[in-house]
């Protein structure tokens, strides 16, 4: 039997500590060798495109798991529906039976957050008393949460080029999260102040630079996830240590991307992947100094990872709808 997991029971099953924790033991088997690269592949056409992530993972039982969303832009005005759309199907490796298919926006939003707060548990500073979310949309909610799995920060500071949805964000996740999130119009200014900063934006120009960036700040780049997305300036990833989810994947749609295409950075510059500062093959960080950025741009290895966290838990708390595909 097939389960078919909704967005609500996805939500309610994978708590971030619990995806943290998978993803956290998927980079470090990949750190190790123990599982190959995860694949990616992108297609064009008509006023959309579709992209498939894809990796196996060991846990139990040898798993394999594809993430396939879609992405038209022009949904929301011409039809009224969301940008994107996907699907995660995850399958038994040893003998190719599907598992189960589940909504990618929530195993999304919450692997790539999980993704932020192991690179910040390595890579940040140990005292960390102010942090920086820059773009105030759902990934937000999502990195913050995940982040204060890692860190307990005393202030967060909320940035978006929509003030109403920076103020909106900061009011409700004060309410929430008993933790004071104020919202910041000074870009610049709320860097000078942060050790940790989060860039989830759909920019496609840098807008945080190599002088607005403090001595010994941690930054996760998220929001460059494809080739023509950019959120930081190529002289700072020149002059920071720069540390990849997935490299190859990095030099081809990340922020990393465009630091070779300026020529400012080279592949072989690329300080560490994220699995082998996990699995200890590679130094964290070295001086308190030191500015580290993050370039996460999302491997199917974190999906194969939050949708085999998320399938165990469905099965220990009967979550979910059995159909047989061959039916």
């Amino acid at each position: 039997m097939t389960l078919v997991v909704s967005r609500a029971d996805v939500e309610k099953l994978l708590t971030p500590e619990v995806c943290i924790a998978a993803v956290e033991d998927a980079f470090r088997q990949l750190g190790e060798g123990k599982v190959p690269p995860p694949g990616i592949l992108g297609m064009h056409g008509g006023d959309g495109s579709f992209h498939v992530k894809a990796g196996f993972l060991t846990a139990d039982r040898p798993y394999f798991a594809a993430k396939i969303n879609s992405n038209f832009p022009q949904n929301a005005q011409r039809h009224a529906l969301p940008t994107i759309t996907g699907a995660v199907i995850l399958f038994d490796a040893a003998n190719g039976q599907p598992l189960a298919i589940m909504d990618s926006m929530a195993i999304t939003a919450l692997r790539t957050a999980a993704a932020t707060a192991i690179a910040a548990k390595y890579l940040a500073a140990e005292q960390c008393e102010v942090a920086l979310i820059c773009g105030c949309g759902a990934q937000a909610w999502a990195q913050l949460h995940a982040l204060l799995c890692v860190r307990r920060m005393g202030r967060i500071y909320a940035y978006d080029q929509d003030r109403k949805r920076a103020g909106a964000f900061a009011a409700d996740a004060s309410r929430e999260l008993q933790i004071e999130v104020m919202p910041m119009t000074d870009l610049a200014a709320a860097l000078a102040a942060s050790a940790i900063v989060v860039t989830c934006t759909t920019a496609r120009r840098y807008f945080i630079t190599r002088e607005m960036v403090r001595p010994g700040t941690f930054i996760a780049a998220v929001g460059a996830d494809h080739e023509e997305k950019q959120e930081i300036d190529p002289r700072l990833l020149a002059a920071a240590t720069v540390v990849t989810d997935l490299t190859d994947q990095a030099c081809a749609i990340g922020d990393l991307h465009h630091a070779i295409v300026a020529g400012t950075m080279t592949r072989d510059a690329v300080h560490a992947e994220l699995g082998e500062i996990v699995a200890g093959r590679k130094r964290a960080r070295a001086t308190a100094e030191e500015i580290i950025v993050f370039d996460s741009t999302g491997t199917g290895l974190q999906d194969v990872a939050a949708a085999i966290a998320t399938y165990s838990r469905a099965l220990e708390l009967r979550v979910g709808t059995r159909f047989t595909l061959a039916a």
